[in-house]
């Protein structure tokens, strides 16, 4: 698939995105709504994952580039961020405890999840198979 094919499928979830939150006037980005729409449809085979995986790779290659505008906003408000750097401090400090220790607990269950459906395929597999007379 060409790149202008691929870009117009990932615009084209964007769009979906865009359109579900204007519908629907739900507050979250239009972007993650496109992208979950997106990856829905990557599961579901209804897009292929060549329809999009060269694009896909480019911008993940060069997603450094997408952080210098908001570099150069954060630059632009030096200021604003030496007055309020107590709670701007507190609040990344208090944000990234509750994503380490909820992403920890969600770790955890899904392995226990998973061993514990491993161990039940398996004991499944150990009985003996009765052959009816």
């Amino acid at each position: 698939m060409n790149m202008i094919f691929q870009c117009g499928v990932l615009f084209a979830f964007l769009a979906l995105g865009e359109f579900t939150v204007w519908l629907t006037g739900i507050s979250v980005p239009s972007s993650i709504i496109g992208m979950l729409l997106l990856t829905l449809a990557l599961q579901l085979k209804v897009v292929k994952l060549r329809h999009v995986e060269k694009t896909a790779d480019f911008l993940v290659h060069n997603l450094g580039f997408f952080f210098v505008p908001a570099g150069v906003g954060l630059m632009s408000c030096l200021g604003l961020i030496a007055r309020e750097w107590m709670p701007i401090a507190g609040a990344t400090v208090v944000s990234t405890t509750v994503i380490l220790v909820v992403t920890g607990h969600v770790h955890q269950f899904m392995r226990r999840s998973i061993r514990q459906r491993h161990r039940h395929d398996n004991a499944g597999a150990n009985q003996p198979t009765k052959i009816a007379d």
